[in-house]
């Protein structure tokens, strides 16, 4: 008489396991969003605050930042971090590898397409999943920086899992949505490749002096561009910029405080 109630209690037993398990996966929000963020006062509490899937700091470490069950993304910068240090840092540090940050611009990672290409078998043979280089603009372009790298890597037979794109608008107008969708849509369309938008927002840099949005117009672009990124299914992740307005003008959070786009970014799923 005792096996058959030693063999119910094991069952209700192995159960209650299975049940916790699903419980503690459950509590974990897996989303698109995410945030770029650095290590100054703060971040660590805003980070859990606002709600985000991922972040990444632009290095191969999350440079102290942290939150729990918040997935952190490494990145090799430029070409001076194609180092067995770094890529051996960025392999304990995530599972997906972010490339290149801006190699088109001067003041960034400043590569030309033959370098990237050059150094692309050390990035890919970290085994992890590996993005594009994130350029700066121009990614649907014919001819442009991502266009020739796209076509390179292809030729030597190189590994691309997904393209990081950088947008910022200058027009602060309820207009500014459909001119990021409109740019999503073309790149997508070139590549058919899955999109990441790494680093976004309304940043007028037509000036000498960069103009900023203000809090009302900022507000509802973080509203109405998540709902749009959220729908689109060849975005897989989407990342403002920035956590924090000790790194930007543009960020969501003063110290572990949101602001109105906070708030509006942390109510984005």
């Amino acid at each position: 008489m005792r096996r058959p109630r030693l063999l119910v209690t094991l069952v209700l037993a192995v159960l209650a396991l299975l049940g916790a398990t699903t419980s503690s996966a459950s509590a974990v929000v897996h989303t698109k969003k995410g945030v770029s963020a650095a290590n100054v006062p703060g971040a660590n509490a805003a980070l859990r605050d606002v709600r985000a899937g991922w972040f990444y700091t632009w290095a191969s470490d999350n440079r102290g930042v942290s939150a729990p069950g918040v997935e952190f993304v490494p990145m090799i910068w430029g070409p001076g971090s194609v180092t067995d240090t770094e890529l051996n840092r960025a392999k304990a540090s995530g599972r997906t590898l972010l490339a290149f940050n801006e190699p088109d611009l001067a003041g960034q990672a400043n590569m030309s397409v033959e370098r990237a290409l050059d150094l692309w078998p050390r990035l890919q043979g970290t085994g992890m999943r590996l993005s594009a280089p994130a350029v700066a603009f121009g990614g649907d372009r014919p001819g442009g920086w991502l266009d020739r790298f796209m076509s390179g890597a292809a030729a030597r037979g190189h590994r691309v899992d997904f393209i990081p794109l950088h947008w910022y608008g200058s027009d602060f107008s309820s207009a500014a949505v459909g001119h990021l969708r409109g740019y999503l849509q073309a790149v997508y369309d070139r590549y058919r490749k899955p999109i990441w938008l790494t680093e976004y927002g309304l940043i007028d840099f037509t000036r000498p002096t960069p103009r900023y949005p203000n809090p009302r117009e900022q507000a509802d672009f973080v509203r109405n561009s998540t709902a749009m990124l959220q729908g689109l299914h060849f975005v897989e992740r989407y990342a403002w910029f920035t956590l924090s307005t000790a790194t930007s003008p543009t960020g969501l959070y003063s110290g572990s405080t949101p602001n109105a786009s906070g708030v509006a970014y942390r109510a984005a799923r």
